[in-house]
């Protein structure tokens, strides 16, 4: 890996290049997508059916859309004990951590005969998206937990999973196990664009559901963004990334490893290591080099360290903060002695990771905290996955009429300096009245 000094012309481009590459859509590719919602929002199931059948499962029929309690049943007998007992140490702290996330409705008596408050309520119906183990894919059980713990804590009424069907027809035996485990009231065999479009319309199958979360491909991403503000949706989420903040207390052999592991994902992805240290910095990238030579996906991950990876040394370890700050990573680890040390100073993270043992895929699985967060730069202004998510908050007003009356004619200036006589008119009314 490239190691520059910072602050340098080299330094200023490599952060600019991470921090602004952003989430490009192929004008085609959102093309070929509202085609595929508008076939499904017209055609409902045989749409469905259509594009399973081209890209998926060739035999799939109407049918077969819902899983059976028989699959479900199935399924549990084809799990080891050791996937078990690391499912339900996943499940457990998963829901501890976001329990706490709750929220509750309150009232208060805000001035004389006023009251205010917020009424909060979750929604009606949650569609959770997992990608599937098809084409070379590997099954993404966390995201069956993140997606479905966090709707139940918030008390979602009908919580379902979409996931693309294998070429038989099947559904991987640990993401349906998973879904049991979580709750989840149905699973229906469908992916891409087209599952997305079935929850954001419904079909006759298909339920139309209040909010879609879960990861996917590009038009996974693309269907998302479409039927955004049609439903509820977690993120438009980007590539992966991980900034890793280290002092002379690092082990570059963790350093390496923790890089990688987000490098592997996408060429687009972002591996960036800030250092106070010139001589962890040469070990750093020693140790990436040996590492990455035994990595399956190494091409991916050698692309992504040229294109938006790097090593840069700080002269203190306030520079390398401000400048994860100015990054907002989705994962920040910090591999420095004192790492709760600089926990006040850290404004733009999806995710802080703290310690030389607390690894990024701590987090992904068993940790408690939500692995769906924000990429991009979008740490800036946003946040992880949660109960939120689910969530709807009304505010509550009650006003008396002496109340009412002592702050009309202040509602009736605002309201005609707008131009808004109706509005002063509504006040003004009530004001009539109660002078009488």
């Amino acid at each position: 890996m490239n190691i520059l000094n910072y602050p340098s012309e080299g330094a200023e481009k490599r952060i600019d290049a991470i921090s602004r590459r952003g989430l490009a859509f192929n004008p085609d590719d959102v093309q070929s997508v509202s085609e595929i919602l508008n076939a499904v929002k017209d055609f409902g199931d045989s749409a469905l059916i259509d594009y399973s059948r081209k890209f998926d499962a060739p035999d799939m029929e109407i049918a077969d859309l819902a899983v059976t309690a028989s699959e479900f049943d199935d399924a549990e007998g084809q799990v080891d004990a050791a996937f078990l007992t690391a499912l339900d140490r996943a499940v457990t702290q998963i829901r501890q951590f976001h329990k706490k996330q709750r929220k509750n409705s309150w009232f208060e008596a805000a001035r004389p005969g006023v009251f205010l408050g917020q009424l909060i309520n979750p929604v009606n119906a949650a569609g959770i998206y997992v990608p599937g183990a098809t084409g070379g894919m590997t099954p993404l059980v966390s995201s069956v937990l993140m997606g479905a713990i966090p709707a139940r804590i918030a008390g979602v009424n009908d919580v379902v999973m979409v996931t693309p069907p294998r070429k038989d027809g099947s559904v991987n035996p640990h993401l349906l196990v998973a879904a049991r485990r979580v709750g989840m009231d149905a699973v229906y065999k469908v992916g891409s664009a087209w599952a997305i479009a079935g929850l954001a319309y419904g079909t006759e199958t298909l339920p139309r559901v209040d909010v879609i979360v879960g990861p996917g491909n590009i038009y996974v991403t693309i269907a998302k963004k479409l039927v955004a503000g049609i439903v509820g949706i977690d993120m438009i989420a980007g590539p992966s990334e991980i900034l890793v903040i280290a002092d002379d207390s690092a082990d570059p052999e963790f350093i390496a490893a923790d890089l990688l592991s987000q490098a592997e994902h996408d060429p687009l992805s972002s591996a960036l290591l800030i250092t106070t240290s010139q001589s962890l910095a040469e070990k750093a990238s020693a140790e990436v080099e040996r590492q990455l030579a035994m990595l399956s996906r190494q091409d991916i991950a050698r692309q992504s360290l040229s294109d938006y990876g790097g090593i840069m040394v700080v002269p203190e370890m306030p520079t390398a903060i401000a400048l994860a700050n100015r990054i907002a990573p989705e994962h920040l680890e910090l591999l420095v002695e004192t790492p709760f040390a600089y926990l006040g100073m850290i404004r733009n993270a999806g995710a802080v990771f703290m310690g030389h043992f607390t690894p990024e895929p701590i987090g992904d699985y068993v940790a408690g905290p939500n692995h769906v967060l924000p990429t991009g730069g979008t740490a800036r202004f946003s946040s992880a996955l949660s109960v939120d998510t689910f969530m709807k908050q009304s505010s509550l007003i009650y006003y008396s009429e002496a109340a009412m009356a002592q702050e009309a004619d202040d509602v009736i200036r605002l309201a005609e300096i707008e131009g808004l006589g109706a509005h002063a008119g509504s006040v003004r009314v009530r004001q009539k009245k109660g002078k009488k």
